[in-house]
């Protein structure tokens, strides 16, 4: 290599752009400061993010000593800070790149009118700006990955959402919603990258709500959905950072709410729903495999009793010989149909969910062990409903615990009565038309203005390498087209392919 080194080319180091475009292109953002005043005849200029600097600080050890310091040095330049302010590391540079880098990890910037291509860096970042001793991610928990999640404070959101992604083209827009309560909500997407049609969107409908009081993000992801008569959510709640950063990262659009741990990304696909954090902390092979039990998962519990229903009441030839019998013995004490013994073992079960959900955690657990066990086997002693039954209820709720999104857990969980109904009434052609019906409905709903059931409908078969499968990372470089973002790579595929071999 050493005889064809002579022919390669240095890179040349592109132009570097002046700071005052720098200050433009980070003033997108509402988290963005800007403080100009004069000190002893001197125009100071001092720049940062709100969401990463301590303002204690900021105020005591910056501000405080600029203001009272500097009329005693008329000649003051930025290099002579050092001595005036009390912060260990102080550092001038004429260099936008560096000053970029430093602003966004929490440093503050001051600059002179003489010297307006020079920036004195101070470093003022919070570490842990407003954190609870718990901020774990309850209802979206993996054991693989980080298990930092959201709090009620948006001003902390916004400060863990900028410390992981480090871009001046991360952008934060302020509103306020409710004309009593005044809430502070922000949109959060990445200049480049998010379709300006979709934060259009975002920004319109946000700014057309007249609502009084804005309690929580759910209030809001009612207020924005395109359709409010469906029973499927249109955006995904996640309290999860790492699942918010990788919806930025693609070209999706976050809102965060004051006094709600939980940010609404949009636009959602169906099969969004189902897709974990853990599976990219996974191999492929293995994010793939739990991708699809979870898939199967839903289908099961959806399907499993309507299927019971419709061949105990019309189709007893499908029932094999050798479990025929094991049925009719279970079913010879019940005195009601099918229907009715389905229907009351699920709303058995919905009320001990209802119960487990407002009682205190550990009773919640002891209901749920205990009153499952108790209440499951009075009812076959008492003869209102069969083993086989019990076991295919009891299956199906299971199932419903692996979707990761709890709203779409709770959509499944009430998506099963009208299935058994069809299917007590019609049998298997019930299921049947009660499937076209739901895909009918499916293909109707859109998420700001995108299809709900993309990339299925409209059909995009590039987009299915992360849809039923995790595939492989050095083929997931291009972001979802159907989203449109405007910068179509993550990262250069070519270089994601390519095998390093290290020579000892």
């Amino acid at each position: 290599m050493g005889l064809f080194s002579f022919w390669k080319k240095k890179k040349k180091r592109p132009p570097q752009r002046p700071i005052s475009q720098l200050w433009e292109t980070l003033r997108q953002s509402s988290d963005f400061v800007e403080v100009s005043f004069v000190v002893g005849g001197k125009e100071l200029s001092i720049y940062y993010f709100d969401s990463l600097v301590d303002p204690q600080v900021l105020q005591e050890r910056i501000l405080c000593h600029l203001q009272n310091d500097i009329p005693n040095h008329p000649t003051v330049r930025l290099e002579d800070l050092q001595q005036i302010v009390p912060i260990q590391r102080i550092e001038v540079s004429e260099d936008t790149a560096l000053i970029e880098e430093k602003v966004l990890k929490g440093f503050v910037a001051v600059t002179f009118r003489g010297q307006p291509n020079k920036a004195a860096l101070m470093s003022a970042a919070a570490e842990n700006l407003g954190l609870r001793e718990n901020n774990d991610s309850e209802n979206e928990f993996s054991v693989v990955g980080p298990k930092v999640g959201f709090v009620e404070n948006v001003g902390v959101n916004l400060h863990l959402i900028r410390r992981q992604v480090v871009t001046p083209n991360l952008v934060f827009r302020e509103m306020s919603i409710g004309s009593v309560s005044k809430t502070k909500v922000v949109i959060a997407y990445i200049d480049g990258v998010a379709n300006p049609e979709v934060i259009q969107t975002v920004t319109q409908r946000l700014e057309s709500i007249h609502f009084d009081v804005v309690f929580d993000n759910a209030i809001l992801d009612q207020l924005l959905a395109d359709n409010s008569r469906t029973p499927f959510p249109l955006f995904i709640s996640t309290e999860r950072i790492d699942r918010a950063i990788y919806a930025l990262v693609s070209g999706q659009v976050a809102i965060f709410c004051d006094g709600s741990p939980y940010a609404v990304i949009g636009p959602a696909a169906l099969f969004d729903f189902f897709t974990s954090p853990e599976d990219y902390y996974l191999p492929w092979v293995l994010g793939t495999f739990f991708r699809l039990i979870r898939f199967f998962g839903v289908a099961f519990s959806v399907l499993a009793s309507p299927i019971y229903v419709a061949v105990l009441t019309y189709h007893y030839e499908m029932i094999p010989e050798d479990l025929l019998g094991p049925i009719i013995y279970s079913r010879s004490n019940v005195p009601f149909p099918p229907m009715l013994e389905v229907l009351f073992l699920e709303i058995t079960i919905e009320l001990l969910r209802e119960a487990g959900a407002r009682l205190p955690t550990k009773v919640a657990q002891t209901l749920g062990i205990v009153g499952g066990i108790v209440i499951g086997q009075a009812t076959v002693d008492a003869g209102l409903t069969s083993t086989i039954l019990l076991i295919v209820v009891a299956l199906a709720a299971l199932a419903s615990f692996t979707t990761p999104i709890f709203k779409m857990s709770n959509t499944i969980r009430f998506i099963r009565f009208p299935f058994i109904l069809f299917a007590a009434f019609w049998g298997g052609i019930g299921i049947i038309f009660a499937v076209c019906g739901l895909l009918i409905h499916l293909g109707r709903l859109q998420s700001f203005g995108y299809p709900y059931l993309l990339p299925f409908y409209p059909f995009r078969v590039r987009s299915f390498r992360d849809t039923f499968v995790r595939s492989p990372y050095s083929e997931t470089a291009e972001r979802p087209m159907f989203l449109r973002p405007r910068s179509r790579f993550r990262y250069d595929p070519n270089a994601a392919k390519q095998k390093r071999d290290i020579d000892e």
